[in-house]
């Protein structure tokens, strides 16, 4: 066993990606975890499994062999799926062991250009003054989208109705055909039709402006001032993998994103690297699980 361990790695590592190719949780993946492979001079194999909000992919490597071969890439939906389901086949804050965040991503609250909101104290006084009139687009259900949008009716104190689309092109042509006033998405698949003058960002809802759109004021500065909400990626491996293995993934992982040319991939799909220790990255679970835990239940969204 000491042996093996001292080896480690001698053959490929695989990453679970519990979303389907192409999107920003597998293109992070597959952009640190190639130079992941190149730090630790093995290939790095990723297995895309999407499906029930994350749980399939979870729960087959909460299961695998604690040896640091099957790593698992967390995301937002990781903390969500605790307070959404009514039960899980595991408890990951227990069956996990987080490596490392390796990235969070704005999400934006953005109108129609040709919108009468041109800020978001607009929109705001419009849904004060008229209570349960003002619509907000998501993608669907206890999504961190669908999710943000509820924290977001919550934080400003305002009664209005989030309606969940499945997918953002459904979220897009609502919003542009005037059935929705508002949507509340991950910049990075709206970011070109900001850009395009088709849509305008009334705020980002991180805790400081976007990269990609700097003039663009965080919800905090706009008005709504306990308003956070970020979408993330982290990797984990199951919780009784060795602690040499753990401190090796996690140093490889800081030193993989710590380089320029992965720092500048990243921060070019809108994701803003964040290398940090083992503690931050089970810190940032387990505060988001309970977060995102209370958001459900005040919004009274139903367990699945």
């Amino acid at each position: 066993s000491a042996f093996s361990q001292a080896a480690y790695p001698n053959k490929p590592i695989k990453i679970v990606v519990p979303f389907g190719a192409g999107g920003v949780a597998d293109l992070t993946a597959r952009t640190v975890g190639q130079k992941l492979g190149e730090n630790l001079g093995q290939s790095i194999v990723i297995e895309n499994k999407p499906g029930a909000g994350g749980v399939v992919a979870t729960d087959a490597v909460a299961k695998s062999a604690p040896d640091g071969y099957t790593l698992l890439l967390m995301s937002n939906a990781t903390a969500v799926s605790a307070g959404l389901f009514k039960t899980l086949p595991y408890d990951a804050e227990k069956d996990l062991t987080p490596l490392s965040v390796l990235g969070t991503f704005d999400i934006a609250i953005v109108v129609p250009q040709e919108s009468k909101f041109t800020t978001l104290q607009d929109l705001l006084k419009f849904a004060k003054a008229n209570p349960g009139k003002l619509n907000i687009g998501s993608i669907n259900v206890g999504s961190t989208q669908h999710l943000a949008a509820e924290l977001f009716k919550a934080t400003a104190g305002i009664d209005a109705q989030v309606v969940p689309f499945n997918g953002t092109p459904a979220v897009l042509t609502a919003l542009r055909g005037g059935q929705m006033d508002m949507a509340v998405e991950i910049l990075a698949p709206v970011l070109p039709q900001i850009k395009g003058q088709a849509l305008r960002a009334l705020a980002v809802t991180g805790d400081k402006r976007s990269v990609a759109l700097p003039q663009v004021p965080t919800a905090k500065e706009a008005g709504v001032r306990n308003l956070y909400a970020a979408s993330w990626n982290a990797l984990a491996v199951p919780s009784k993998t060795p602690r040499d293995i753990v401190q090796k993934l996690n140093q490889e992982i800081q030193n993989a994103l710590n380089s320029a040319d992965v720092r500048k991939k990243l921060l070019d799909m809108n994701v803003d690297p964040q290398p940090g220790s083992l503690q931050q990255a089970a810190d940032l679970l387990s505060s988001e699980t309970k977060r995102w835990g209370e958001v459900i239940q005040r919004a009274g969204i139903p367990k699945q």
